[in-house]
Order: C-alpha cells, then sequence, then structure tokens
C-alpha cells in the first residue's frame, strides 16, 4: 500500500509543474494531505491511540482542509485566476523534477544500511524538497512561492516519518506551528501586496521600501 502513496504523491509533484491554474495547485495540495493521512496511518498504526489521532488530524483538517481553503481566501482576495509568470516551459520542468525524483531515489539507496531511515518516505521527501524549491523558482508570482513553500513543508513531515518513530508527536508539534506561523505571516504579506500593487508579482517586491 505504502507504494501506491508513494507514486501517487510523486505524481502530484509532476502535476504541479505541468498546470497553471491556481485551482488546481490547491486541489494538489489537498490530495498530498489525503495522501500524507494515509500514509500515516498505515506507517503508524502501532502506536499510541491518542497520539496516531492527533497526527492523523494535523494532516487531514490541517494540510488537506485548513490550508487550502486559506490559500483558496487568499486567492480570491488578490483575484489570482491563472498565471503566465513561469520562466521555464512547463515540459523542461518536468524533466528537471523527474531526474530530481531519480536522484533522490538513488541517494535513498545509498542509505539502506542504516535502520532508523525509512527509505521509501526519505526519497519521496528529498523529492518534495527539490520539487518545492525548483517550484518556487520558476514562478515569478508570490503566491506561487507560498504554494512552493507548502510544497516543502508536506516534505518536511515525509522526513520526520522516514527519521523517526520513536517520538513523532514532537517532532509534528513543530511541524504544526512552522505552517500556521508561515501560512498566516505570509498570507497577510500577500494580502499586503495586492492592497498596495493590484498584482502578486514578485516584481513588485523592488518598489518596497522601509
Amino acid at each position: 500500500m505504502e507504494y501506491l502513496f508513494i507514486v501517487g504523491y510523486a505524481a502530484t509533484l509532476f502535476y504541479f509543474t505541468v498546470t497553471d491554474r491556481v485551482k488546481k495547485y490547491l486541489m494538489l495540495l489537498f490530495f498530498q494531505g489525503l495522501i500524507l493521512s494515509g500514509i500515516t496511518f498505515f506507517h503508524l498504526a502501532g502506536m499510541e491511540f491518542t497520539n496516531l489521532m492527533f497526527i492523523l488530524f494535523e494532516t487531514v483538517a490541517v494540510k488537506a482542509f485548513i490550508i487550502p481553503l486559506f490559500l483558496m481566501k487568499i486567492r480570491k482576495r488578490n483575484n489570482i485566476v491563472r498565471l503566465s509568470e513561469k520562466t521555464i516551459p512547463a515540459h523542461y520542468s518536468l524533466v528537471v523534477v523527474f531526474v530530481g525524483i531519480i536522484l533522490s531515489f538513488l541517494l535513498s539507496n545509498t542509505l539502506q544500511d542504516l535502520a532508523f531511515i525509512h527509505t521509501k518516505y526519505f526519497s519521496i521527501a528529498i523529492a518534495a524538497f527539490f520539487a518545492g524549491l525548483y517550484f518556487i523558482i520558476i514562478h515569478k508570482n508570490v503566491f506561487m512561492n507560498l504554494i512552493g513553500y507548502m510544497i516543502i513543508e508536506n516534505g518536511v513531515f515525509l522526513l520526520s516519518l522516514a527519521v523517526s518513530q520513536e517520538k513523532p508527536i514532537l517532532i509534528d508539534i513543530a511541524i504544526l506551528m512552522d505552517i500556521l506561523a508561515g501560512v498566516m505571516i505570509l498570507g497577510m504579506f500577500i494580502n499586503h501586496i495586492g492592497n498596495t500593487f493590484k498584482s502578486a508579482s514578485s516584481e513588485y517586491l523592488t518598489q518596497l521600501k522601509e
């Protein structure tokens, strides 16, 4: 079952590179949240019930619903529908992300001897880091930078599952706080840009002065 989740998660990373509609980006974040909840349920099924329920609540409620809905509100406030601000064509981006995923799996194979690392989740976590960073680089729009940040945050969650099974609740509390703080701060930042410049392009950041 874990292979199905990993393949599904990798598919969302590919789809991020080929679409240009903001609603689809938010739907992909929703699906990533559901996939992460499935991974959590099967990977941590043997842990204490209350801790498992807390992590499942985080992944389902926060990652799959609260964050996408919050971003949808920001999208509507700034009237962001479709973007054409990619600096690299979609088919090139698809190749770059594919190579990044392959390299991440090759890297994880070198860590097979480390018993405390779940190499499958580690590899897709590294791929998510790479895809999120690349997503930020190829988009000039600040809203897209925020989505790229959330892709990286989901990778952080996967990495926590890959490297720690003893006290995952502590790691998830830190991740949850980081996500909520990042979304609120960057959300207010985007709203300020939209109100001031009537555009969410990062090119307008050069106009900001202290």
